[in-house]
């Protein structure tokens, strides 16, 4: 399916929910690889302030594209955020929406900052 690039030039990019694996079975808890570089996958809330505007979006990132230090307020940058619909069927009804992937997610705010000491 075809994926469109988001412009986040004018935007501001906050942590809202801190990184957690991202599972393809959460009986098993298998977590799930990214296909092209073998990473795990993490899902990380990301509150995205805009023209007046703020939305939620829950973003998959591999695992190597995560900053250590990211916890829910940290301004980040998101690099190569992109969007993708999807459709499936799962026990007989069909089910739809938006995925949101990006590369990396690093927080903008310097380590001695970010743990109080500066």
């Amino acid at each position: 399916m075809a994926s469109f690039k988001i412009d986040l030039s004018t935007a501001t990019v906050f942590v809202a929910t801190p990184p957690v694996p991202k599972l393809v079975n959460k009986q098993t808890g298998e977590v799930a690889i990214d296909r092209e570089t073998g990473a795990p996958l993490k899902t990380v809330g990301l509150l995205v302030s805009d023209e007046g505007q703020g939305d939620l979006f829950q973003v998959t990132i591999p695992e190597t594209g995560i900053d250590s230090t990211l916890t829910p307020g940290t301004l980040v940058a998101v690099t190569g955020l992109r969007a993708r619909d999807w459709e499936n069927e799962f026990n007989g009804q069909k089910r739809h929406g938006i995925s949101f992937r990006a590369v990396a997610v690093t927080s903008l705010v310097p380590a001695a900052a970010s743990n109080g000491k500066g």
